[in-house]
């Protein structure tokens, strides 16, 4: 049986407090976890067939042309080698939004350096890597490319209708205090673990496919779509993912190069990108540029508010990384304009990639905020307290719940934060300029339609299984926990299956929405089989209580294995959101302190502290959200200090395509990271009274830590990531 729950008001049932297991929130280990520490947790490329090939893309050198030579012959001869691939249906991406038809391009003309525009396919990984990059390729070359991101030649055009309330102008020349700021924002590669990996295999009816995805149910639509199949004909595994932050979020070429290869040659394939391959073909987020106008009374209460931004992606893209998604309901500030502008440039297509849109939009909005207190001579914390809108500033809903307020304070006294005026280079610890920074966070909290089955078995036992994905966040955990605290069951006895095709479709893992999409999904299965439980005793479900393998109805007590009577309940519960997401502004909220070192000779930046203070509805397991809040952080601290894609401005070639030069941090770059979790509810954020966290942690985090870089040594570095040489120019004399 299905149970469907369409969300369109507030869910005020508040299911799992009344539930009697205790296990929801509670900070339970990932069960997963001991496979994935010993080694034994099978990713996508790990899978062993008998027959299994191998085969190495084959990438463009150019920045935009046409392919006209591909020589199979150079290489027919090499050992090993089996047949080299150049299909159109390779260059299939991922529809815009996971919904409708797949992209799919003429391979051999040339967009963007690093595009896949053949497979070799061999025996070994090696003869596959040696001919692939002895293959004789000869191009036509389009030399009046765009590749350069500040060449004045590129046209930027309006991405949306721009929001204009009000009059800004006016509001700026009558304020007491402005601020009018540029920032800029290098581009960022997602940086997962895992690479890019596929392994294809085609019995005459159904292709297999194990890779490294995030979305299944669109997945499976975008190869089916790619290939020219039934999506009936696909099946997807992905029980592990490695990491994805965006990458992984669509098809990818090495998937469908690996499916077009093994339905070709009637074996099984494995195709994995070196890395950098996944730098250089795969996706990046936009580098921008940022204005920012602000304009407040005297008491620092703004009443103007403009954020403008520039970024790039491919002609023919649709996707435009959404600087403004924070601006648009963050503050108050009743002139606003917000203006999205993009242009069109040779480079790797730009994408969603950790956080899309606050990431970057929140550091430099969180600087300019700090630039505007400093103006005034307020507090950072105050001002953000003071416009705190009452409502959505620019679309006049209320919000689902906030508390930012409580954030701010909370994580003001958890860090020790000092109110008092501030100055730039106050403070000096031998070589070290010290000081600190502080910044608001903030996420729009998504929902996506899921369906997931709940199993309880005769024993006693349940299953949960979905096609959603597990990147490394903890849904196996979550999953688990709602399951038994619906069903009164330790997680231990409750198996979850995901990342297959066969399941029910989950939400898919992106936009921090699987854990409460998905979750909300086994919420509705587990109800149903409480009401069929509850038949089975003769009560109203509601009075029906679970606990510990029993059911409790009145003074009756009775295993779940004797009221089962050797018969599986099994339910499918689907969930999606309906009327709910226009009625509330819905978003996760936060906020950031940072403590760091600026060397007074190198302008090197050392984090010496940093604290989180996070309000995400309704806590699932306090371990699992801590532990997404930290990995946040993380990203932030290198948006801030070490992040940056460099491209070659000849021909749009990225020089850092590996972890040696594109620098993600490291042990050494992270101080202990304190997360305080604000606990709260919200019946509009979703069944489960929970909302999103996992991008939570990265959304404002680079403000802060440059806000204390200028606090520590009155640089203000308007560039990220804020590297050495650029606090070295601006450094006091000592």
């Amino acid at each position: 049986m299905t149970r469907s729950y369409i969300m369109d008001e507030p869910d005020e049932r508040n299911r799992l407090d009344a539930m009697a297991q205790g296990v929801i929130g509670r900070p339970l280990d990932r069960p997963e976890g001991p496979l994935k520490t010993s080694g034994t947790a099978t990713y996508a490329a790990e899978y062993r067939m008998n027959g299994r090939i191998e085969g190495v893309l084959v990438t463009a050198t150019i920045a935009k042309g046409e392919v006209t030579v591909l020589d199979e012959s150079s290489v027919r001869d090499f050992p090993g080698v089996i047949a080299v691939i150049s299909d159109d249906r390779m260059t299939a991406r991922a529809a815009q939004g996971g919904a409708g038809k797949s992209p799919v391009r003429k391979v051999r003309e040339v967009r963007y350096y690093g595009q896949p525009i053949a497979l070799v396919v061999a025996e070994t990984f090696e003869q596959a890597r040696h001919a692939a990059k002895a293959l004789r390729i000869e191009y036509r070359e389009d030399a009046a490319a765009l590749v350069d991101a500040q060449d004045d030649a590129i046209a930027f055009e309006q991405f949306e209708e721009p929001i204009i309330q009000g009059d800004l102008d006016k509001a700026l020349n009558e304020a007491a205090h402005t601020v009018d700021v540029t920032y800029t924002t290098e581009g960022h590669n997602s940086a997962a673990m895992e690479p890019h990996a596929s392994i294809a295999d085609w019995d005459g009816k159904i292709l297999t496919l194990h890779s490294s995805l995030q979305m299944l149910r669109f997945n499976r639509k975008e190869l089916a779509d790619a290939l020219g199949i039934d999506p009936e004909q696909v099946r997807l595994v992905s029980p592990y993912v490695g990491g994805g932050f965006g990458s992984k979020l669509g098809i990818s070429p090495e998937g469908v190069a690996a499916a077009v290869a093994a339905i070709r040659l009637k074996r099984p394939v494995r195709v994995v990108m070196l890395r950098q391959q996944v730098f250089q073909c795969v996706m990046r987020r936009s580098e921008t540029r940022q204005r920012v106008r602000l304009a407040a009374d005297a008491q620092g209460r703004l009443n103007g508010f403009g954020h403008e931004a520039w970024v790039t992606n491919l002609p023919g893209e649709e996707f435009a990384e959404p600087v403004l998604q924070a601006s648009e309901f963050l503050y108050a500030g009743e002139n606003r304009v917000l203006d999205l502008q993009l242009g069109r440039i040779h480079r790797v297509t730009a994408g969603s990639v950790r956080a899309p849109g606050e990431a970057v939009g929140m550091q430099v909005l969180e600087a300019a905020m700090d630039e505007l207190a400093e103006a005034i001579g307020i507090d950072p914390v105050e001002l953000r307290l003071r416009n705190i809108p009452e409502k959505h500033p620019s679309e006049g809903t209320p919000y689902s719940s906030r508390k930012l307020e409580e954030c701010l304070r909370r994580g003001a006294e958890r860090f020790g934060w000092d109110a008092s005026p501030r100055k730039p280079c106050l403070r000096r610890e031998d070589e070290w300029w010290v000081g600190t920074g502080m910044a608001t966070a903030t996420r729009v909290h998504n929902l996506n339609e899921a369906y997931a089955r709940v199993t309880l078995r005769s024993d006693g036992t349940a299953e949960v299984a979905s096609d959603m994905t597990d990147i490394g966040t903890g849904t196996y955990a979550i999953l688990g926990q709602i399951a038994g605290e619906m069903l009164g069951l330790d997680p231990a006895v409750v198996t979850v299956r995901l990342g297959d095709t066969r399941f029910p479709p989950g939400s898919g893992s992106g936009g921090s929405w699987g854990a409460c999409s998905t979750g909300s999904a086994v919420l509705e299965a587990c109800e149903g089989v409480r009401a069929a439980l509850a038949a089975k005793l003769g009560c109203e479900e509601a009075a029906l209580k679970l606990k510990d393998g029993h059911a409790f109805s009145g003074a009756d007590k009775v295993a779940l294995s004797d009221l089962l009577g050797g018969v599986d309940v099994v339910q499918l519960g689907h969930f999606k959101p309906g009327k709910i997401t226009e009625a509330f502004s819905a978003a996760m909220y936060g906020a950031f302190f940072a403590e760091v070192g600026v060397n007074a000779y190198s302008g090197e930046v050392r984090l010496r502290r940093f604290t989180g203070a996070f309000s995400l509805g309704r806590v699932l397991n306090a371990k699992t959200a801590t532990s997404q809040c930290m990995g946040g952080m993380v990203w932030g601290i290198g948006s801030a200090l070490t992040e940056g894609l460099t491209f070659d401005p000849r021909d749009g070639h990225i020089v850092n395509p590996d972890f040696a030069e594109y620098h993600i941090p490291v042990n050494l770059d992270v101080p202990h990271l304190d997360v305080l979790l604000v606990e709260e509810r919200d019946p509009a954020g979703s069944p489960l009274q929970a909302k999103g966290v996992g991008e939570l942690g990265i959304c404002g985090a680079a403000g802060a830590i440059a806000n204390a870089v200028y606090n520590a040594s009155g640089v203000r570095v308007r560039s990220f990531p804020i590297t050495p040489d650029k606090v070295l120019v601006g450094l006091p004399e000592i």
